[in-house]
């Protein structure tokens, strides 16, 4: 069962919303902009139940979005997302009407939160705060990330050809560290291991040398409390959790110390610690995303390390099971040759999905991409579309319609990254105004935006609308089963297929033609509350087949209309498919498509047919 009180929170929004319109559903005038009746922050709060995310109105939720922003690991904002609140509102539209988000990764800075030890900036936590509100606004949850990479810019010279985030200066002062240096490295990533002052500075703060541990934790004490005690109510629910410590590594280990018992002895307890500062500031239900060993899934023997909180137990409820993945064989332009391919990611991303569940909880990739420019940003095309396809479901297209069932639960992620000023920067690297950068992120060369400002300051995409802006479950009301979608994004003029519909479903394959297409399965529970997909902004029609009903062009919501439409809440001009299935235990099948425009009802009610019988035969 979920968390109590969740439960009982969505249950009394769903009680209020009745009883306001004499037992009908009341009108979203008070909620976000575009709410219905179910909106709110019953629909807004996540927590873990069964291994999977769940809202306070007990449907099964996935979390999809974007890292906003790697601006916060650059000094030319201070530590901040953005530059002011309007440039937040800008991204937080955006990322919604353009990038389909339901959720944001929201990049916090150490170094700005208490630039003197002890003296937490609350000038730096009230702007935090306004901007994060912008978010939540556009109805986006928003899951904070205090952030660090090399741990510090300030271990780094003025010189140096490589930059970090994370601590402040009054940390790297006090700890004597030698020169940084990383010798030959081709990317930034080998300081971690290579360079000496990165790697005493990382030693330093999980054996909390000087204190450096305790202050940080202090720090994030005093964060969650003013982000609590700031946020109303209703915002405050759309926080997801909080993410407490960005990519850790240890540094060095200890004579005979394994990175599995690192994880045990080291990282675990600096988890437990942090939970109860989230539990003492008011953030006893939300859920920490606890990240393990940043090589635990590399995908380069060489760089895998053992680990995975594999001796943490059940995680449960209050954890959730928080990792990164980068094709590293695909960045480093030697490893893999070519591009990727059909199910590329199934075995990593499968990982991803059983270490959540035999921790007991739910599993999120909080960061994944590919660089945009450079000599292998020929690959991200077909890297990115493998990525979403393995988050979707850990299996290659090939054998998804044989085997549905094995899908497994759709997985969380959130992209890296979202960055309105991607090429418009004016960074003083390290300092240095002799090395201004203003290409790609700004930062150790990094170019992964999916966003940029055009000339006129509107946001635009840097990458497929198609591969970005997708089909995806937001919430069932019940739970998945299966999930694919075909999002025929292109890499350059070649639109990669690689779930087409099989010719065993003639007419499914006709109506859905050369158009995309997403088929979800799922278990209803009988909750009143609709299953919601995002439908992405480019459909310029919405055909939907499901046992529920076929309709092209489905209308407009209401609680008798069990294959709809409606605005996602916030304003934004995004929308959803709505799924209204009442009834608990039921299997449903819904598949939806912009393919044929105005299909005829001969051939919707043979395409329903099929897929019927196919359901039946598959679940």
């Amino acid at each position: 069962m979920p968390k109590p009180w969740a439960r009982a929170f969505g249950v009394l929004v769903l009680l209020a919303a009745l009883l306001a319109a004499g037992g009908t559903p009341a009108s979203g005038a008070d909620r976000l902009p575009s709410g219905q009746w179910f909106d709110g922050a019953g629909a807004a709060t996540v927590t873990v139940e069964d291994g999977r995310f769940v809202d306070g109105l007990g449907r099964e939720v996935v979390l999809r979005g974007y890292n906003v922003s790697g601006e916060t690991k650059l000094a030319e904002h201070g530590g901040l997302p953005f530059a002011s609140v309007a440039d937040a509102r800008a991204s937080a539209t955006a990322v919604r009407a353009l990038g389909g988000a339901n959720t944001v990764r929201f990049l916090l800075s150490w170094a700005s939160a208490e630039p003197v030890r002890g003296q937490v900036d609350t000038g730096y936590l009230a702007a935090v705060t306004e901007q994060m509100r912008a978010f939540l606004d556009a109805g986006i949850r928003v899951l904070p990330d205090f952030h660090q990479d090399l741990f510090s810019r300030y271990l780094f010279n003025s010189g140096s050809w490589y930059t970090g985030d994370g601590a402040p200066a009054w940390v790297v002062a006090a700890g004597g560290y030698p020169r940084e240096s990383c010798g030959i490295c081709l990317f930034w990533g080998q300081n971690i291991t290579q360079n000496e002052a990165v790697k005493r500075a990382s030693y330093d703060f999980w054996h909390n040398a000087r204190g450096i541990q305790d202050a940080f934790l202090a720090t994030a004490g005093t964060t969650l409390a003013y982000l609590a005690e700031h946020l109303t109510a209703e915002e405050f629910a759309a926080v997801a959790g909080f993410d407490p410590y960005n990519e850790p590594y240890a540094g060095g280990y200890d004579t005979g110390q394994t990175s599995r018992a690192w994880e045990r002895d080291v990282l675990w307890p600096f988890y437990t610690r942090f939970r109860a500062r989230m539990d003492a500031a008011g953030w006893q239900a939300k859920p920490a995303y606890v990240e393990p060993n940043l090589f635990w899934n590399a995908n380069l023997d060489f760089q895998r390390q053992e680990g995975g909180l594999l001796d943490a137990g059940a995680l449960g409820p209050r954890y959730v099971f928080n990792t990164h993945f980068y094709d590293q064989k695909a960045i480093s332009g030697v490893f893999m040759w070519g591009k990727a391919s059909d199910g590329q990611y199934a075995r990593d991303l499968g990982a991803v999905r059983d270490r959540g569940a035999a921790a007991s909880t739910a599993a999120v990739v909080s960061e994944f991409g590919h660089p945009l420019s450079g000599t292998v940003s020929d690959k991200a095309p077909s890297v990115l579309k493998a990525m979403y396809q393995g988050l979707d479901s850990r299996l290659p297209g090939a054998d998804w319609w044989s085997s549905p069932l094995a899908s497994g639960p759709v997985l969380s992620g959130t992209q890296w990254q979202w960055d309105l000023y991607s090429g418009r920067h004016h960074e003083l690297m390290n300092g240095n105004p002799g090395k201004v950068l203003t290409a790609g992120d700004a930062w150790n060369d990094e170019d992964l935006s999916a966003v940029r400002t055009d000339d006129s300051g509107a946001p635009v995409l840097r990458q497929d609308a198609r591969l970005l802006d997708r089909l995806y479950p937001g919430a069932t009301a019940g739970r998945v089963l299966a999930f694919t979608y075909e999002d025929r994004s292109r890499d350059g003029s070649t639109t990669l297929t690689w779930n087409p519909v099989p010719a065993t479903l003639p007419h499914v394959a006709q109506l859905v033609g050369t158009g995309r297409y997403g088929l979800l399965l799922w278990r209803s529970n009988g909750v009143a509350a609709p299953t919601e997909l995002h439908l992405p902004g480019s459909f310029a029609t919405t055909t939907v087949v499901s046992d529920l009903g076929a309709v092209s062009r489905p209308p407009g919501y209401t609680a008798h209309t069990p294959v709809a439409v409606a605005p996602e809440p916030g304003g934004t001009g995004s929308r959803r498919l709505l799924l209204t299935a009442p009834e608990p235990g039921a299997v449903h099948f819904a598949l939806v498509t912009d393919g044929a425009a105005d299909p005829s009802a001969e051939l919707l009610n043979a395409a329903r047919a099929e897929l019927a019988a196919w359901a039946a035969a598959h679940t």
